[in-house]
């Protein structure tokens, strides 16, 4: 991992200070961005009239959890959904804090683009007048990459395979520079080494940066800094309502793993688990497996370098079948009216499910299955991510609901799925790791990160503890120290 400490190249420094002059770019700190409460007044009051959809650097002051369902208010504590339990099917609190009031791509992985570019630009390590980002991603990942890119004025490319959503790929087309830079390859999820083996191609050329998010350590300290503190303020603003409510665990699906380390922050301030979710038709944690699956952004193959898999504590596998059907039901008219005559949620908000997309549902799952595995009750609350929207998969949604509900989707089979999918959570499916198991799939990464991606056998090791990634975090207050002093040289004082 590089430092980033100081000042890599003056020359692409002075370049990055004057491109953000010229588009009166103001860089959000990782304290700001953990915190806004502490951005000064007259930045905030000019996110008003911004609309939080356009490539408007003040939307960088938007890249946080505090954003309202609205995308465009600030709110006290991150927006999220506390599901019933007729919802659910069991009494223990589950909680999905909402990925996408997020701006610009309305999915949290913006969040993970700022944190790998930017320090990059404030240390001279990324010259945005010469250089090209190069964002690989089978999910919004990229999407991110490309909206932070084209806010610092360079050049931003999504490495992509082919057979993710259409919605994304109508979402690239419009934000991109050049049509050249959405470059897919073949297949979907499975195949997530071919964006990688296309990612070292242009590597050989100086002039593109790979951002690989699956190896960015600032992604996890990102994750474990904002997302951890937002997770944390959410707790303590549910138990001033209900005092005796206790984080049990944290559930996120692995994707690059990044929002995983939220889990170590509410670890080390709650003694909260850390469940890692992956689809089980790609059961690579649990069972060493392997396969195609439609979870969208998530369970690649392999065990991403910035997985802290040694600190994490239950695996469960979740099919893309229930996700499929559970998209289905949710998110169309009739089975939402379905929904809405089950006993229980005739008066629930089961419009919130809209700002839960496919890896969402999955994390729910999730959440479901180690409720009922560990008997939780009311008392115990289980925090999940929805990184992402249903509308980021309307296009396909059509074909699937005719595949999974070919006599129509009726009352009883959209009850049949709630029930079947989600309060019926295969909870067998789930492995509470012990030494053994943390250290097969620990091992497990060695072929992908030493033998095909080149990280030093040393540098692997290292992550086997935690005194490893607690050291990390001494990187955010340089980090932010960098962005004050590159701030102050840019200039742009009280205005974004």
């Amino acid at each position: 991992m590089e430092a980033l400490t100081g000042i890599a190249d003056s020359v692409a420094y002075g370049h990055a200070v004057r491109r953000c002059r010229e588009l009166d770019v103001v860089l959000p700190s990782f304290a700001e961005i953990a915190d806004p409460s502490i951005v000064d007044d007259r930045l905030l009051a000019q996110l008003a009239g911004t609309d939080p959809d356009a490539p408007d650097p003040r939307n960088l002051f938007r890249v946080n959890w505090y954003n309202g369902t609205d995308r465009r208010s600030r709110v006290p504590v991150p927006s999220h959904l506390v599901l019933p339990p007729a919802l659910t099917g069991v009494p223990a609190t589950i909680v999905v804090v909402l990925g996408d009031c997020f701006p610009m791509i309305g999915a949290h992985k913006v969040l993970a683009a700022y944190a790998c570019l930017v320090p990059r630009l404030v240390s001279g390590a990324f010259d945005p007048t010469t250089q090209r980002a190069v964002w690989p991603s089978s999910g919004n990942y990229c999407r991110g990459g490309v909206a932070i890119s084209r806010i610092l004025g360079c050049r931003g490319a999504a490495v992509i395979p082919e057979d993710m959503s259409t919605e994304r790929f109508a979402w690239l087309r419009r934000w991109v520079a050049d049509p050249d830079d959405v470059i897919t390859t073949p297949g979907g999820e499975r195949r997530v080494w071919e964006i990688w083996d296309h990612c070292r191609v242009l590597a050989d050329d100086d002039r593109n940066v790979v951002l690989n998010q699956f190896a960015e350590f600032p992604n996890y300290l990102a994750h474990r800094f904002c997302t951890g503190r937002a997770m944390e303020r959410l707790v303590e603003h549910l138990q001033v309502q209900r005092p005796k409510l206790q984080p049990f665990a944290f559930v996120a699906t692995t994707g690059s793993s990044g929002t995983l380390g939220a889990g170590d922050h509410l670890k080390q301030r709650f003694g909260t688990r850390i469940v890692a979710a992956e689809p089980v038709e790609c059961a690579t944690m649990l069972r060493n497996g392997f396969g195609d699956h439609n979870i969208q952004g998530i369970g690649d193959q392999h065990i991403p370098l910035i997985h802290n898999v040694m600190n994490t504590d239950v695996v469960v596998a979740v099919s893309d079948r229930s996700t499929d059907r559970l998209d289905g039901i949710f998110h169309t008219e009739e089975g939402q009216a379905a929904l809405h005559r089950y006993p229980g949620l005739e008066t629930s908000p089961l419009t919130g499910m809209a700002h839960v997309g496919l890896s969402g549902l999955a994390n729910v799952v999730a959440a479901v299955a180690v409720a009922r595995h560990f008997e939780l009750g009311p008392e115990d609350v289980v925090l999940t991510v929805a990184t992402d929207g249903a509308a980021m998969y309307a296009d396909q949604r059509r074909a699937r609901v005719k595949r999974d509900f070919p006599q129509g989707l009726d009352e009883p089979a959209a009850l049949a799925t709630l029930t079947r999918d989600l309060q019926e959570a295969d909870h067998t499916e789930l492995l509470e790791l012990r030494h053994e198991d943390r250290t097969r799939i620990f091992n497990l990464g060695y072929f992908t990160w030493v033998e095909q991606q080149g990280v030093s056998l040393e540098a692997f090791e290292l992550r086997r503890r935690q005194a490893y990634w607690d050291g990390l975090t001494a990187r955010l207050a340089t980090w932010d120290e960098l962005i004050r002093k590159f701030n102050a040289e840019v200039g742009i004082e009280g205005t974004v």
